[in-house]
């Protein structure tokens, strides 16, 4: 996306190595090494933007390894020339053979010829087996390097506000008689939510939806996927285990650059140890990704856009506390994601529309309208964010925030929490995940990397929350359901306080 960010910095001696193992059955990442070398620079200062620290020091690495193997591939060109001299002349000495004359090399020089062709041999084995290591090592290296930022994206850890969706419920809390609750006790009043029970069955973390509030997570569920099958997106129910190396390629690693763990891997019996390692996906952006690892796409058949519910899975779900109180931060979730291929923004005339929109930007856009229109008629007051470099994931070149206003969180974040998020992640997840797109221009074909997209249409936790506190009524003490999820609540209307 447009001009990137990036200066020449002071070569370090240091490197990160990357520790995650690749199985031979994972598609094969094709990462564009070359542009790491031309510009070290950037993407070092990227790591530094980005909080990857450790990994700022790889594409200085990187070029030392291409000029050990550089100096490698000299030497091998040299001893294969020689290897070839001396087969050459060997075998004109066996064709001569039946001559007269009789061989023109005598039996012992014949003998250090030989000689000397099987030390090359043993000298060439062991030169491509050092070649070998050296671009495994660099391969590591650049595939554990984030993706390069946006100009779009604020350097740094302050996001930009670029807008808001409704009106504030208490701009003036002072001149205000509204009592505002938290959707804990909110939960407890109506009967809605069981915490203590989780706990007990699963730990702290965990939930129960109970009577309306179970009955809210298919509804809000239900209508996210209305409103992007409306606007033409393809319904998908992805698995919610994945392989760790389909993970690690979209981003996700066991551990994160503070060593916090990020996903759960799944313990594996003796019999299937050399099975690929399987984890608990943490969102559906990570199968709908691998959908089309692996395949060819055709340019006339983007932008593929998908849309789908699933189960998500974070292990890193904090310690308890007002930052995660409740249903704000837990382990297990429903949430409702979209994933989009697009054509590359380096596709000439077919990627633009004519005002010279690219592709991607035209879904991301469209990604940000469905947030929008979904937040909007749920009547959540939210505000819209450009995230800074500091929380951009590995993936994500670009990546704008929806927060909404959660009362129970005004001490701490004057009332923000981040409800959705959409990311633009250019050719990051398809190099890694060998997803390609046969362009045609002028008559000829090409092989060129998708960009890929994704966006939460909904989390079902957070948006339930928020929906309790913002439309709470404590005279009443009742919550106001939206309209636009009555229809699958049996047309209820409100939530009230039940008879003990």
């Amino acid at each position: 996306m447009r001009v990137l960010r990036g200066f020449s910095i002071p070569r370090p001696q240091d490197v990160c190595r990357r520790t995650y193992i690749r199985p031979s059955t994972a598609p094969k990442p094709v990462i564009d090494i070359k542009h790491i070398r031309q510009n070290p620079g950037l993407y070092s200062q990227n790591c530094i933007d980005r909080n990857y620290g450790a990994q700022s020091k790889a594409p200085w690495r990187i070029i030392e390894l291409f000029d050990q193997w550089l100096a490698l591939q000299l030497s091998a060109k040299g001893l294969r020339e020689r290897n070839n001299a001396l087969r050459r002349k060997l075998a004109n000495t066996a064709s001569r053979s039946g001559d007269a004359e009789g061989d023109i090399y005598p039996p012992k020089h014949k003998e250090i010829m030989l000689n000397e062709a099987k030390a090359i041999k043993s000298e060439l084995a062991v030169i491509e087996e050092r070649e070998a290591s050296l671009v495994e090592e660099m391969e590591n290296l650049a595939q554990g390097l984030p993706n390069l930022s946006s100009t779009y994206t604020p350097v740094g850890t302050a996001p930009e506000v670029v807008d808001y969706i409704n009106d504030h419920p208490e701009p003036k809390p002072s001149s205000s008689d509204r009592v505002w609750r938290s959707h804990v006790h909110i939960g407890a009043e109506l009967g809605l939510l069981d915490f203590v029970g989780a706990a007990t069955t699963s730990g702290w973390g965990w939930y129960y939806l109970l009577n309306e509030g179970a009955m809210l997570e298919q509804a809000l569920v239900q209508y996210a996927l209305s409103v992007g099958r409306k606007r033409g997106w393809m319904a998908v129910s992805p698995p919610s285990v994945v392989y760790s190396h389909i993970a690690a390629a979209c981003g996700f690693q066991p551990r994160d650059q503070n060593d916090e763990q990020q996903i759960y891997a799944l313990e594996q019996a003796d019999k299937d140890k050399a099975k690929p390692s399987l984890v608990l996906s943490g969102t559906a952006e990570i199968p709908l990704a691998g959908m089309k690892a692996g395949h060819i796409l055709e340019d006339i058949d983007l932008p593929i856009k998908t849309i789908g519910a699933s189960r998500c899975y974070r292990a890193e779900a904090g310690a308890r506390g007002v930052d995660t109180k409740g249903l704000y931060r837990v382990h297990e979730f429903t949430k409702v994601e979209m994933f989009a291929w697009t054509l590359p923004d380096n596709y000439k005339d077919e990627a633009f529309t004519a005002s010279g929109v690219s592709s991607s930007e035209l879904v991301f856009e469209e990604m940000l309208s469905i947030q929008t229109e979904i937040l909007q008629a749920l009547g959540l007051h939210c505000r819209i964010l450009e995230m800074p470099t500091m929380d951009l994931g590995a993936s994500a070149t670009r990546k704008r925030d929806i927060e909404a206003f959660f009362p129970s969180r005004r001490e701490k974040h004057d009332g923000w929490g981040e409800v959705t998020s959409t990311s633009v992640c250019t050719d990051y997840q398809s190099r890694r995940l060998h997803t390609r797109v046969r362009l045609n221009e002028a008559g000829r074909s090409r092989l060129d990397f998708p960009y890929t997209l994704n966006g939460t249409a909904l989390a079902v936790p957070r948006v339930l929350a928020a929906i309790l506190e913002s439309h709470w009524n404590e005279k009443e003490m009742s919550v106001t359901i939206p309209k636009v999820l009555r229809p699958w609540m049996g047309g209820l209307e409100k939530i009230q306080r039940k008879q003990r």
